[in-house]
């Protein structure tokens, strides 16, 4: 039997909301946490910052610049998708009010740990800084404010509908 049945479920997921069932099964397991009816945006936000949750809301937004460029960089799928993975993960915990941001971090690890495995690529950006992990990355430049252009992402959380 598989220790870690979610690993092959993450090779596999098509879009964000397949790896997005996964982070919620995952804290779910890890942290006894849940809670249903986020929405995803992407959009052009400065490059210091990967995602964020709007306080008080639903919302997730990841930088559509950063993502873009991770699926140039990220050599297969399965990277890809444990990046995604993290990003999602972390800002979930915010939805609970989880702010403190080493605590976030640490609460991150322990989800990838206990899913995925200490040797997993979602351990890697769980624990290590993005821009030291892809240092090409800082070409990029500062980015965008351009609250104008954004993607909602569709069906997404959709597992919390019924």
């Amino acid at each position: 039997m598989n220790r870690y049945p979610l690993i092959s479920k993450l090779k596999t997921a098509k879009d964000y909301n397949e790896v997005f069932t996964l982070v919620k099964k995952s804290a779910e397991s890890s942290l006894s946490l849940h809670r249903a009816g986020l929405t995803l945006i992407l959009a052009e936000i400065p490059n210091h910052i990967g995602a964020y949750h709007v306080a008080g809301s639903n919302i997730i937004v990841i930088n559509r610049t950063i993502l873009h460029a991770m699926k140039t960089l990220a050599q297969s799928k399965d990277e890809f998708n444990s990046f995604i993975f993290s990003i999602l993960a972390h800002e979930y915990l915010h939805t609970f009010g989880y702010y403190d941001e080493t605590q976030v971090h640490k609460l991150v690890a322990q989800i990838c740990k206990q899913n995925f495995g200490p040797e997993h690529p979602t351990m890697q950006f769980a624990t290590k800084e993005l821009f030291t992990l892809y240092p090409k990355l800082q070409n990029l430049g500062p980015g965008k404010t351009d609250n104008t252009t954004f993607e909602i992402i569709n069906n997404f959380d959709r597992s919390s509908m019924s």
